[in-house]
């Protein structure tokens, strides 16, 4: 089989790799889609750790099963918690494998990121008739906006850079966006007494995994009000302003989640939403490439060029 190596700073090379067989309560997969994740663009950028293998957002199809492993059966539509995902094939134990539902394209499985936002969304606190805010709407903020919907807020302002994520996240279920600079005289006119009113909102996500993003979060949030911090934080400490937020008495939430067992629950919970239809998934793939273009796909996952979500590597069946 092809493995791609991150062999140096935005350098990937295929080497020939034997096709791994799978041991006692293990699943061999056939790769059909790896998605490019953020927490991996830094290691591309800088050949951290080179030579080194990347990804871990894997779905494909059963190609061969260990002793032990039940209802799982070659030509099955899987995805789960994978590790080295840009190649041809993958393994991992059964109990870190989920089944895709019907109606749902293998194109589009992003399992590990669902898990990510289900679990993030599980532990954030939304009541039903909230004020949302969910600060960064990129591919984690838009399925977190999505699941967040479905708690019954009252209102989601998205808020983004990009107007092409602003109308991503229109199309998905934000009730109004705004760009930071232009935030104040946007909640003049979403929220009439938000501009001044010190309460804000009663939730806060941050999305972006940035110093900016999460300065802009603990503005918003209300006194007593909720920040959940889904971003994930790279490349050294964050500054936060501890004067205001404990003049806000506001919580926090760590909306991160390691626990493989509950990870899996909250996969296979979010797939079954996208399979009912109440989380969308196919507006999140925008760009794909084969596996040889592996360097292509993390340049624009770092460039984010009009229109961009969610790149991943699709590879033949």
């Amino acid at each position: 089989m092809q493995q791609a190596v991150l062999s140096g700073p935005r350098t990937f090379r295929l080497d020939a790799a034997a096709t791994p067989s799978p041991g006692p309560g293990e699943v061999l997969v056939k790769v059909r889609m790896s998605g490019v994740c953020s927490s991996e663009l830094g290691a591309w950028r800088d050949g951290e750790g080179a030579p080194r293998l990347l990804g871990h957002e894997v779905a494909g199809t059963v190609a061969a099963v260990g002793a032990g492993v039940a209802g799982l059966v070659p030509g099955d539509p899987v995805t789960g918690l994978f590790h080295k995902g840009f190649a041809d094939y993958a393994v991992a134990p059964q109990d870190r494998v989920a089944a895709i539902p019907p109606g749902i394209a293998i194109e589009h499985a992003f399992g590990e990121p669902i898990a990510c936002a289900m679990s993030g969304a599980r532990r954030t606190p939304v009541d039903l008739g909230d004020r949302v805010a969910v600060v960064g709407l990129g591919f984690m903020g838009l399925l977190m906006l999505q699941l967040l919907r479905l708690k019954g807020p009252a209102h989601i302002l998205g808020i983004d850079m990009r107007d092409d994520a602003l109308a991503a996240g229109r199309g998905l279920g934000a009730d109004a966006t705004a760009r930071p600079g232009d935030l104040a005289a946007d909640l003049k006119a979403v929220f009439p007494f938000a501009a001044d009113d010190p309460r804000g909102f009663d939730m806060v996500v941050e999305a972006t995994g940035t110093q900016a993003g999460l300065t802009l979060a603990v503005e918003l949030v209300r006194f007593h009000g909720v920040l959940s911090i889904l971003g994930y934080h790279q490349g050294g400490p964050r500054q936060v302003d501890m004067q205001l937020m404990n003049f806000k008495a506001c919580d926090v939430v760590n909306a991160h989640e390691r626990r493989a067992g509950y990870r899996m629950d909250c996969m296979r919970r979010g797939l079954a939403l996208a399979a009912a239809g109440r989380l969308q998934l196919a507006p999140l793939a925008t760009h794909g490439f084969p596996l040889d273009r592996l360097g292509d796909a993390f340049a624009v996952l770092q460039d984010k060029p009009a229109g961009f979500i969610k790149s991943a590597v699709l590879l033949p069946g």
